[in-house]
This record gives C-alpha cells, structure tokens and sequence, in this order.
C-alpha cells in the first residue's frame, strides 16, 4: 500500500509540473507537450494533479474533455484503491 501512495504522489506531482510546462511552453509559442500525454498521464494516475495544475495555471481550462477525463480518472482510481487496497 505504501508503494501505492509514492507512485500516485510521483505521478501526480508529474501531472502538475508538466500542466505548469505545458503552459510555459503555450505562452513562449514552442512545441508543445501532446494532448495525448496529458491524457495519458491522467490515466496512470495523476489525474489529481493534471486537474490542480489545469485550475492553478488555468491551462486547457477551455477544453471540457480534459475536465471530464480526469474527473472520470480520479472516481476510477479511488474505486481501483478502495476496492483493491482499502
């Protein structure tokens, strides 16, 4: 279970690092970090951390599917950690 909690702090301090970066980058006009990775990032687990980083750097805050995927990942993975190691 304590596994369970650094990997899901790790992946979600990701998440909103790199919501940050994506932002940095968005402001700068470079190349960007993928949509798909930000999904992505919010299906392994750091779905908590991309919706914190998406509501502090108001960032992809205009696109409802990325409100709607990591709301829907952060339900999944508390029914996976109740369920399996609660």
């Amino acid at each position: 279970m304590r596994y369970l909690v650094y990997y899901l702090i790790c992946m979600n301090s990701l998440s909103f690092v790199l919501y940050g970066f994506d932002k940095m980058l968005a402001i700068k006009k470079k190349n960007r970090i993928s949509e798909r990775t930000l999904f992505y990032l919010g299906f392994l687990g750091g779905a908590l951390g991309s919706l914190i980083g998406m509501i502090t750097f108001r960032h992809k805050t205009k696109k409802i599917k990325f409100y709607i995927w990591n709301i829907l990942m952060i339900i999944l993975w508390a029914y996976l950690v109740i369920k399996y190691w609660g």
